[in-house]
């Protein structure tokens, strides 16, 4: 959703791969937290379908966030979607886990703030890209 948002506001590969990039990290700050390898999101089934969902022409949860990108309403994007965009549910969830798991995932917690919280969607891909930097790797 958040690089579906990004394309949608006409931000660039660059910006993309960056949120990616972050997103994997995400990705693997909550899996160490739940006991999980955090290479296992190395793989296909983790970076291969990260890379899919935020890239791909077909996927529903980028063309949710495209929309929005674009200034649509989120009711009627999911409307005109004609499938399940499970990102949009899978959003709730992941705050709710994160913030019970004291987890740290800024663009998890900005495109939740999007589809819940009314929060635009280029405020909220600037927040994220303009963070202080912080050490990546331990």
């Amino acid at each position: 959703i958040a690089a579906g948002a990004c394309d949608g506001l006409g931000f660039g590969n660059n910006t993309r791969a960056a949120l990616i990039t972050r997103g994997l990290a995400e990705l693997s700050r909550l899996a160490v937290a739940k006991q999980g390898n955090p290479l296992t999101l190395a793989g296909l089934a983790g970076m291969g379908d990260l890379v899919l969902t935020c890239t791909g022409e077909l996927s529903r949860n980028r063309t949710v966030g495209f929309e929005l990108g674009r200034g649509r309403e989120l009711s009627d994007v999911l409307g005109g979607l004609g499938h399940v965009a499970e990102g949009v549910k899978t959003a709730r969830s992941t705050y709710d886990l994160a913030q019970r798991l004291g987890v740290e995932l800024p663009i998890c917690f900005e495109v939740y703030r999007v589809l819940y919280e009314g929060k635009s969607p280029h405020r909220a891909v600037e927040d994220v890209l303009t963070r202080p930097l912080k050490r990546e790797l331990d």
